[in-house]
């Protein structure tokens, strides 16, 4: 499928990451690490890296590129493009029940994401109706955080969550991540935090992290 990145670690995965990329980049950006995530004649795993569609961001001058949703600013109190979000949260759907429809069920599925991906991981991932293995969000925050309590599916309730930042990170400051923490923690969610000495990226450390969470979970 054009619209998405594939990697399969071995033949007949039974199991899959979908996994949603940062603002402006696109689905070949985490595909080269996976390698470092899965080893050699480990389980079978399918990573699927969707691309976001391009749309103009008015935080970078109304510039298209691809991206989830809008970004106004990075102020926590700017307005959030909520008609965006969801939209993107339907394409996260599609993207669930094409791995159904492939043999894979919801329950050995893994929604992930960096920065804005992360945001849209975690935002998708709480109010899915049947219970996936895991929510991985990097370097992000909780979208419309005041409509969780209302929007939550009881189906997620218990689903491991991994959170990391970066303590240093520029973009998206570790406090966001930090709120985003105790937000779960208090809505009861099972929360695995991860900060590192990094700024808004990858760290070696957080990779080897990710890859012993994805094998607890799958």
């Amino acid at each position: 499928m054009s619209d998405t990145v594939e990697i399969e670690t071995g033949p007949g995965p039974t199991a899959a990451v979908i996994w949603l990329h940062g603002l402006g980049a696109d689905g070949h950006d985490f595909a080269p690490i996976v390698p470092e995530l899965v080893r050699r004649g480990e389980r079978a795993l399918r990573f699927v890296f969707p691309h976001a569609p391009v749309r103009p961001v008015t935080l970078n001058g109304g510039y298209a590129m691809r991206a989830w949703y809008d970004i106004a600013a990075l102020e926590r109190a700017a307005r959030q493009d909520e008609a965006g979000i969801r939209a993107s949260q339907g394409r996260i759907e599609t993207l669930i029940q094409r791995e159904n429809e492939r043999g894979i069920r919801t329950e050995r599925i893994v929604l992930a994401g960096f920065s804005q991906g992360g945001a849209m991981a975690l935002f998708a991932g709480t109010r899915h109706g049947t219970r996936l293995a895991g929510i991985m969000g990097l370097s992000c925050y909780m979208l419309l955080a005041a409509k969780l309590a209302a929007e939550r599916s009881a189906a997620n309730d218990a689903t491991p969550i991994f959170l990391a930042h970066g303590r240093q990170d520029p973009v998206v400051a570790c406090s966001l991540g930090e709120e985003t923490r105790r937000l779960l923690q208090d809505a009861g969610y099972p929360v695995e935090w991860h900060p590192y000495d990094m700024p808004h990226a990858v760290c070696p450390q957080e990779v080897a992290d990710i890859a012993a969470w994805l094998r607890a979970v799958l």
